[in-house]
C-alpha cells in the first residue's frame, strides 16, 4: 500500500513522506528536507516515524527551502540521498552519508517503490519532480514550476493522487509589497505555478481514477487557502471538499491509496 504525508510545505521548509510496505519491511523516503534535523525529527514524530527508519532522501532541488537540512540529516541517521547531478553540485552542503546520481529521464527503484523522474523549468541548476509508484497506485508530485509544459502533461495522466502547487494569486503577487525583481523571478516562466495555471493544468489531464489531490507550496503572503482551493476545484470540477491544502506549520496527515 503506497501511503504519503507533508511535514510542511512552503517557501520557509518543505519535505513529504512517501511509504510503501507493511511495518519493519517499509520503504519510506524523505522527499525534499527543507528543514533543520530537530524539525525533521519532530515532525517526523507527529506522523509517527522516526528518522531512524528512512530508506532515502530524493532531492527535487537545491534551493534551501527544500534542501538546507539533506546533508546533516543524511550523516546524522546514515540516509543515502538521491538527486541529479546539477543539483548536487549546486548545494551548499553535499556532503552526504552517500550519493546516488539520478538521471532525469530515466525511473530508477529504491526499494519497494519505482521513481518516474521528469525534469521541470524552474531556476535551478538541474531541477526534477517525480510520479512515485509501487506497482499498484501512482502517486504524482508537482511543485516549483513557472509553467507546465506537454512533456509533464504527458507525465501526469492516470494518477491515483497528485500533490499540486499553488503558489500564489497573481493579483495577490503584483500588488503586494515583493519587490519588483522577486515579484518577477515568482511570476516568471522559471518561477512558481499560480492558481490559474494549477487549475488549466489540471483540466488537460486524464484524472478520471483520482483519489486525493492536495494543493501545495500555498504562499503565506500572496494566496489565500480560498483562492488555491477554488482554483483546484476548478479545474477538477468537483466541490469544495473533495480538496485540501498542504500548510507550512502542519503539512497534512496521512493519506492512503
Amino acid at each position: 500500500m503506497l501511503r504519503f504525508a507533508s511535514l510542511g510545505s512552503g517557501s520557509k521548509g518543505n519535505a513529504t513522506l512517501i511509504e510503501s510496505g507493511v511495518n519493519d519491511k517499509d520503504t519510506r523516503i524523505l522527499l525534499d528536507c527543507g528543514f533543520s534535523t530537530k524539525e525533521v525529527e519532530g515532525r517526523l514524530e507527529k506522523l509517527g516515524r522516526t528518522a531512524e527508519s528512512l530508506t532515502a532522501i530524493v532531492i527535487t532541488h537545491e534551493h534551501s527551502d527544500h534542501v538546507s537540512g539533506a546533508g546533516r540529516l543524511s550523516r546524522k541517521y546514515n540516509i543515502p540521498v538521491w538527486l541529479t547531478v546539477g543539483t548536487s553540485h549546486a548545494c551548499r552542503d553535499n556532503d552526504f552519508y552517500e550519493t546516488h546520481f539520478i538521471n532525469s529521464h530515466a525511473d530508477f527503484e529504491i526499494e519497494a517503490l519505482n521513481l518516474h523522474p521528469f525534469p521541470v523549468p524552474h531556476d535551478a541548476r538541474e531541477p526534477c519532480q517525480f510520479v512515485f509508484s509501487d506497482g499498484a497506485s501512482r502517486l504524482g508530485v508537482v511543485t516549483d514550476l513557472g509553467y507546465y509544459t506537454p512533456h509533464i502533461i504527458s507525465h501526469l495522466d492516470k494518477l491515483d493522487s497528485l500533490l499540486l502547487e499553488c503558489n500564489y494569486d497573481e493579483r495577490m503577487l503584483l500588488n503586494g509589497t515583493y519587490p519588483h525583481s522577486l515579484k518577477k523571478r515568482v511570476h516568471g516562466d522559471k518561477g512558481h505555478l499560480d492558481n490559474k495555471h494549477a487549475s488549466e493544468l489540471l483540466k488537460k489531464l486524464d484524472l478520471n481514477q483520482l483519489k486525493n489531490i492536495v494543493g501545495m507550496h500555498v504562499s503565506e503572503k500572496n494566496n489565500t487557502e480560498e483562492y488555491a482551493s477554488n482554483a483546484l476545484c476548478e479545474g477538477l470540477g468537483c466541490e469544495q471538499n473533495a480538496v485540501s491544502l498542504a500548510s507550512q506549520a502542519e503539512g497534512f496527515s496521512w493519506r492512503e491509496m
